[in-house]
């Protein structure tokens, strides 16, 4: 991975395809649902055990927050090692490499926004919708845009997916969980019986239960992520993870807890906006995709180098101007035969916003709105997360 100082933004912290990344866990966990003879080492499982392992994933749970407001709790004291996110460091990304195992370069789904010509442009792959204009209605719309198999899919041992009840069945769900046994809930206390529920259903043979809980990201985004509602709601839900271990001790589960990403807070004043009829806008193929904190540009032809010099002298101090190609070669997305449409969701242009910074530009049908609490970058507090490891 290219890791020279000058081509990223200040004190950035780069993704770890290893052992030290969220990638090496989940690959670690697809490598050992698909083989029964397998140990899982992060999980203390030996080879050819029959145990279950719980994986809690709470979006947007950032090593930060166990490390200040979280001392103390049932998680900080079960926490085992930190972990990095992927790049971007984005629930699109994230969580789809925690389901299937593969990278972002694979699975191409690099932001929450991604460039997609063959169904409009700019789209929302998780709740299948083209920016500005609503739901998307495609032929075999899932199977070609989400092309890479659920860690799931002809497992050898049993699994279970605990979701929201509102996005457990949507099809991004679906395509995701398939093969695996999927349980709603719609509280935090329904979370913990339906884990408890899949754990009985796994039986004395062992197996996995993936659970996920968005709430604490939904809070951060709104209220910021060291807010006192995102404090409520982090002791909530150290609340129930110390009722989970209780309720499960001595039956020889492991439970895994980590998360998609962290978060960082940003202030109004150091957003970038991009106007619609602005010079630089008129420079771009297509609106910005990926995130706040990063955006990924679809130059026009013969604008490059306009782009880039607006980019190091307007936007200097704000985000480090990266081309897309190079953003590809140097490894960031991941290992893996990458994904055919990579390239196009990539852009010919990266922005990576400086720490505090973000950008946003307006499309039309498109309601603007503010977040506080953001992510997508690659500070230290958006790409730790931690890894907690409990044998109740």
């Amino acid at each position: 991975m290219d890791t020279k100082s000058d081509a990223w933004p200040a004190g950035c912290v780069l993704p770890d395809y290893g052992p030290g990344g969220i990638y090496g866990l989940a690959s670690a966990l697809r490598t050992w649902l698909h083989d029964t003879d397998a140990g899982l080492d992060v999980a203390r499982v030996a080879p050819g055990e029959a145990a279950t392992v719980v994986l809690l994933v709470i979006d947007g749970l950032g090593a930060h927050a166990l490390d200040s407001f979280g001392r103390g709790s049932a998680l900080a004291a079960d926490w085992h090692v930190t972990l990095t996110s992927v790049f971007p460091s984005t629930t699109a990304s994230a969580v789809t490499t925690l389901m299937t195992g593969a990278s972002p370069a694979e699975h191409g789904l690099n932001g929450w926004f991604i460039h997609d010509r063959r169904f409009g442009g700019v789209i929302a792959p998780l709740p299948l919708e083209a920016r500005g204009d609503g739901p998307l209605h495609a032929l075999r719309l899932t199977s070609r845009l989400f092309t890479q198999r659920s860690m799931f899919r002809d497992a050898r041992r049993p699994a279970f997916m605990v979701s929201p009840q509102q996005i457990a069945f949507s099809p991004f769900s679906r395509h995701h969980a398939r093969g695996a046994c999927v349980r709603g809930y719609d509280t935090l206390e329904r979370l913990q019986d339906e884990i408890l529920g899949a754990v009985e259903g796994v039986g004395r043979q062992g197996g996995f239960v993936h659970a996920y809980y968005p709430r604490f990201d939904a809070i951060s985004h709104a209220y910021g992520c060291r807010s006192p509602r995102a404090i409520a709601c982090f002791h909530k839900i150290d609340a129930m993870y110390a009722r989970l271990c209780e309720r499960l001790r001595g039956k020889g589960v492991r439970i895994l807890v980590t998360a998609d990403h962290g978060f960082i807070d940003s202030a109004p004043e150091r957003t970038v906006g991009i106007e619609p009829e602005s010079e630089v806008a008129r420079m771009l193929d297509a609106p910005l995709f990926g995130e706040r904190r990063l955006a990924f540009c679809a130059v026009r032809e013969g604008a490059h180098e306009e782009f880039e010099a607006w980019a190091r002298n307007e936007l200097a101090g704000r985000a480090v101007v990266m081309r897309g190609e190079d953003c590809i070669a140097s490894g960031v997305f991941g290992p893996g035969r990458r994904n055919t449409r990579l390239a196009e969701r990539v852009g010919t242009h990266v922005l990576l916003m400086e720490p505090g910074w973000t950008i946003v530009d307006q499309v039309e049908g498109e309601e603007p709105f503010t977040l506080i609490g953001v992510h997508g970058g690659l500070t230290a507090d958006e790409m730790r997360v931690p890894l907690v490891l409990a044998t109740p």
